[in-house]
């Protein structure tokens, strides 16, 4: 054990086998991610002179959140191969924390583990593949995002090439165009969000069947991660960088078409910061 925690320290996770092999196939992981701690629920002066009120950065606290966590899933026992963001400023604020973290080169795991920020890392970027996908966006209303008042330039996130910049250099993946070019209309209702959530975890790991993905995300769509794949499950609480891990079985067949065999399976014991009964 404590072999194969070097190894994937070393190599940050990415290097490693996929364990697909043609005509075989391969388990494949989604690790759905809630961003880190928002800055406007600990500072409400915030609020008063934010040019962005529905698009709050991460605490530094958040940042540091998000780094450790991208530590512990660089470890987590399989290659994360592709990470793909929500637009919303807190979620690529920690997705470049968790990327730092899995892309870091290092050739001590002691000094590593015990680095408390990202400040000074040095990253291999060809270990991971990133994009954004707005489909991961947070609820797109006022449940989600309170008694707000639209942009009057229609603007709620930037453009893409500004949200990419955000990412450490040379992870992003320009081949790839999201599965959803646009957020959703605003006033989207809690259980279309839901539904879109479902949705898109389904179609990205299908977009991608021979990669493992971690998906940073809004809290109620890491709540459809569990309630989607666990009969009865009722989700309590999400906190800031939680995590849930869904698994299922790929094959690939002598025409090269991909099939998954069976559907996901939520990994009950690779999970983070949650509280839910079932």
């Amino acid at each position: 054990m404590e072999r194969e925690m070097t190894e994937s320290l070393q190599t940050g996770g990415g290097q490693a086998s996929n364990g697909y092999r043609e005509g075989q196939g391969w388990t494949q992981n989604v690790v759905v991610m809630r961003h880190g701690d928002r800055i406007d629920l600990v500072e409400p002066l915030w609020l008063a002179r934010a040019d962005r009120p529905w698009d709050p950065p991460l605490t530094d606290v958040g940042k540091i959140r998000a780094w450790t966590t991208g530590k512990r899933l660089r470890a987590i026992g399989f290659p994360v191969h592709r990470v793909i963001v929500s637009p919303f400023l807190r979620c690529l604020q920690t997705a470049a924390e968790v990327i730092t973290a899995l892309c870091c080169v290092v050739d001590d795991d002691t000094r590593f583990l015990s680095m408390e920020t990202s400040a000074g890392a040095v990253i291999d970027p060809t270990r991971v593949k990133v994009n954004i996908e707005y489909g991961l966006c947070e609820v797109f209303g006022m449940e989600a995002m309170g008694h707000i008042e639209p942009p009057a330039d229609g603007m709620w996130v930037p453009d893409r090439s500004e949200l990419e910049a955000l990412l450490p250099t040379g992870t992003i993946d320009h081949s790839v165009d999201p599965l959803n070019q646009q957020l959703p209309s605003w006033g989207e209702p809690l259980a279309v969000a839901r539904e879109r959530y479902h949705t898109i975890i389904e179609a990205l790991a299908d977009k991608f069947p021979h990669e493992n993905l971690l998906l940073v995300t809004h809290g109620e769509a890491i709540g459809v991660s569990v309630s989607s794949y666990l009969k009865d499950a009722i989700v309590y609480k999400v906190d800031y960088c939680a995590y849930t891990q869904l698994q299922r079985q790929v094959s690939s067949q002598p025409s090269k078409a991909v099939v998954a065999v069976g559907g996901f399976k939520l990994v009950p014991s690779s999970q983070l910061g949650l509280l839910f009964s079932s």
